[in-house]
C-alpha cells in the first residue's frame, strides 16, 4: 500500500475541518431551537468555530498521545 503524500494529507485534514464546521453549524441550527435557544446565524457560526477549534486541539493531542504510546 502506498503512503499518503503530504499534499493529500493536508487536503484530507482541511476537508475534515471544513465538513466538521459545516456539520456543527447545521446541527446547531436544527437542535438549539429544540431547547428554546434561538441564536442568529452569526452566533451559530461563531459557536461552530469554537467547537471546531476544540475538536482540532483534541484531535492533535490524541494523535500525539497515541504516537508517544506506539514508541514506548
Amino acid at each position: 500500500m502506498k503512503a499518503q503524500s503530504r499534499r493529500m494529507s493536508l487536503i484530507e485534514a482541511v476537508s475534515n475541518v471544513a465538513v466538521g464546521y459545516v456539520l456543527a453549524v447545521v446541527t446547531q441550527i436544527v437542535v438549539l431551537p429544540l431547547f428554546g435557544l434561538h441564536p442568529s446565524l452569526g452566533e451559530n457560526m461563531a459557536l461552530g468555530a469554537i467547537f471546531t477549534a476544540i475538536s482540532l486541539i483534541r484531535g492533535y493531542a490524541l494523535r500525539r498521545l497515541f504516537d508517544r504510546w506506539t514508541h514506548l
